[in-house]
C-alpha cells in the first residue's frame, strides 16, 4: 500500500505559477536556475529565562505545539556581564523546518496566523543580501495551536525563511509571487 503525498497550495503555486514567471522575468533556461524555499527556522529569544526556568519550558512546549517538532534550546557561547549572562546559560530554543512540515507551516502562517494579526499592514520588506527573509512576530498566541489563557509569558518569535540561491533580488520576486504580504 502507498500512501500519496499531498501537495500544498504553496508547492502548486511554486510549480505552476513561480517557475515560469521567474524564468519569463530574469530569461532562465533551467528551472533549476530558479530559487526555492529550503527550510524555515523558527527562533525564540528567552531573556527571562536565566532568571525563571518556567518560562524556557512554556516557550518549548508552545514552540512544539506551533511546529509539530521538538525544539533545541540554544545557550549563551560567550559570558555577556552587562547583560548578566554566562557562558552556557540557555537563551532560547528554536525549530528547523524541511520539507512537508515546512511547506504546511508557510501555509498556516500565510493563511491563518498573519490575517489574525490586528491592524497587519503587510510584512516589513526584511530580506539579507542572500535573498533569505526574516518575520518578527511579537506574540505567539496568534498562532491557533496556542490556547491565549495558557500563555503566562508573552514570548516573540523570529522567522527566517531561508532560499538556496544567494540571489535577492529572484527571492524577493519568489516571495511575492507566493503570495507573501508585503508592504
Amino acid at each position: 500500500m502507498t500512501t500519496k503525498k499531498l501537495e500544498t497550495s504553496i508547492e502548486k503555486k511554486y510549480r505552476k505559477d513561480v517557475i515560469p514567471e521567474i524564468k519569463k522575468t530574469y530569461k532562465l533556461k533551467n528551472k533549476m536556475e530558479c530559487p526555492k524555499i529550503e527550510k524555515v527556522v523558527i527562533n525564540m529569544g528567552l531573556n527571562k529565562a536565566k532568571d525563571d526556568s518556567t518560562v524556557m519550558e512554556e516557550a518549548k512546549k508552545h514552540l512544539a505545539q506551533i511546529t509539530g517538532q521538538k525544539p533545541v534550546v540554544t545557550k549563551a557561547r560567550k559570558a555577556i556581564s552587562n547583560f548578566g549572562i554566562k557562558k552556557g546559560t540557555p537563551i532560547g530554543c528554536m525549530v528547523t523546518l524541511r520539507g512537508e512540515m515546512m511547506n504546511s507551516f508557510l501555509e498556516r502562517l500565510l493563511r491563518v496566523v498573519l490575517p489574525r494579526i490586528r491592524d497587519f499592514g503587510g510584512i516589513k520588506k526584511s530580506l539579507d543580501r542572500f535573498g533569505n527573509l526574516t518575520i518578527g512576530l511579537e506574540d505567539e498566541s496568534i498562532f491557533p495551536e496556542i490556547n491565549p489563557d495558557t500563555v503566562k509569558h508573552i514570548k516573540g518569535m523570529g522567522i527566517t525563511i531561508v532560499t538556496d540561491k544567494h540571489d535577492r533580488d529572484k527571492s524577493e520576486k519568489m516571495f511575492e509571487l507566493l503570495g507573501f504580504p508585503f508592504k
